[in-house]
């Protein structure tokens, strides 16, 4: 076992002291707010509007707030500040596993290494290849990379597989950005993969609750809990400044783990004074050779109660939300909270080159809940007046870290964002769109352009709009 690095340079110890999750603290936050008051939770609504981040205390007032009137208007709330911060768009990507084999025993992950049904499977480079081309002649832009835990999946393999994503090019289409999803590496080995050019690092504790972690990882690398939880401080360390973190609901009180998440954050804002780019919080599903205890389970009321807290938690911070929710869940987290889905999903090995008539639970990490084409998830995002979004001008344009909060903050994620999220559509609509979202699609930018008030801008927008329906890709804000 590799020994825990704490990066020396950002004096971890004086700043954030490890660990810095601390599960008797959290317990108490939740206890001291058991029963707020309805003035108490408006209080906090109005923090929230004006933009500002809450604190854990606040943020439990939320998750104590019971009363159905009150969660009303914790929800209404998060839809207001959600159009305020980031207007209509909604950022689409595609996941793609690209291995999975694996030394941990996950309880709740069908890849874990005890499970004989787990059918493995590893890409080739060809195969890849033909993954990604299936992707890109589909209309993907934005790719996130899955491995296991394996030593096989080392820093100069998942560079690798990067670099060959970047270099498939079908017909008019590209894959303009790739984030990872892998375990934690060393400073060498984030520095490695920082050098193939990715986007965002995701790293998931799963729970931030100790007793728990050791209980469903019961043997692997991924059973050191510090090991993990300090993973994004080395990426950080390594250059990596754009980075994801997650819980998986299901394992342990829910409210506890998004305190956790929100010390997370904390913690990065201490140490390296900026945020997680993203914060993912997907709920157990079924999968192939799981044991999991149903007792925290989280229900749908509690779930979409949780996402609008989120959002009023973390304004800035992107909410991502995948297919192991279906489309009536993902459709409603979507109005107060969510930013990022994915879309066409298949987490099969080889699944998207190689369709198949139904899920086979034997090949996949989990089951999947929303198994809608790219397409009809684009056509129903604008049926309901959300712009789909490809867009990933802020990685050309070294709008990330610090830098992406200078931006994001006076407001330019929906000044820059969503003019962006418009051309990449147009694209999709031109590439690869049938006639109907296509018809959809242009009557949803033509009443967007209306709200321009600035003439100058609007006229700029036209511009690039117009080049686009003339063959122009790839052009930004």
């Amino acid at each position: 076992m590799s020994m825990i690095y704490r990066p020396q340079k950002y004096k971890i110890e004086d700043k954030a002291k490890l660990p810095f999750i601390d599960d008797n603290e959290i317990n108490e936050i939740l206890r001291e707010v058991q029963s707020p008051t309805q003035e108490q939770v408006r209080e906090v609504i109005q923090k929230s509007l004006a933009k500002n981040r809450l604190s854990l205390q606040e943020t439990a007032i939320l998750i104590n707030a019971n009363e159905p009137e009150l969660i009303q208007e914790i929800k209404s709330a998060a839809k207001e500040l959600k159009q305020r911060v980031y207007g209509k768009r909604i950022v689409l990507f595609a996941p793609l596993y690209i291995g999975n084999l694996c030394i941990n025993n996950c309880t709740y992950c069908g890849f874990k290494a005890d499970n004989k049904a787990q059918k493995r499977t590893t890409l080739t480079d060809d195969d890849l290849r033909e993954e990604v081309k299936s992707l890109e002649d589909a209309g993907h832009k934005r790719l996130i990379l899955v491995y296991g835990e394996h030593p096989k999946y080392n820093a100069k393999f998942i560079a690798q597989s990067v670099k060959t994503v970047y270099s498939v090019k079908s017909n008019k289409g590209e894959i303009r950005r790739v984030n990872i999803n892998a375990a934690p590496l060393d400073v060498e080995g984030f520095k490695i993969v920082k050098a193939s050019g990715i986007g965002t690092y995701q790293i998931f504790q799963e729970t931030y609750h100790h007793e728990t972690y050791l209980q469903v990882h019961k043997s692997g690398l991924k059973r050191d809990y510090d090991w993990r939880i300090t993973g994004l401080d080395r990426a950080m360390e390594a250059g990596i400044d754009d980075l994801g973190i997650g819980a998986l609901l299901g394992l342990y009180d829910w409210r506890f783990e998004v305190l956790g998440l929100l010390r997370h954050v904390n913690h990065f804002e201490a140490v390296f004074n900026v945020g997680p780019h993203t914060i993912s919080f997907p709920r157990i599903q079924a999968a192939s050779g799981i044991e999991v205890d149903k007792k925290w389970a989280v229900s749908d009321d509690d779930f979409t109660k949780m996402v609008a807290i989120l959002r009023l938690a973390v304004p800035y911070t992107g909410l991502i939300l995948t297919a192991r929710e279906p489309a009536s869940i993902r459709n409603e987290v979507l109005q107060y909270g969510v930013s990022q889905i994915d879309g066409g999903t298949n987490i099969s090995m080889k699944g998207y080159s190689h369709l198949e008539v139904k899920q086979d639970i034997d090949a996949e990490q989990f089951e999947i809940k929303d198994d809608r084409s790219l397409n009809e998830v684009m056509e129903e995002l604008v049926d309901t007046g959300f712009i789909p979004s490809f867009c990933t001008a802020c990685y050309r344009l070294n709008r990330t870290g610090e830098h992406f909060m200078e931006f994001s903050v006076p407001g330019f994620i929906k000044r820059f964002c969503q003019p962006n999220a418009m051309l990449t559509l147009a694209e999709y609509l031109e590439d690869y769109a049938p006639l109907s979202t296509k018809e959809k699609g242009y009557r949803l930018i033509e009443n967007e352009l209306k709200n321009y008030e600035d003439p100058n801008f609007k006229e700029k927008l036209m511009e690039r709009l117009h080049k686009v329906k003339m063959g122009k890709r790839d052009l930004y804000f």
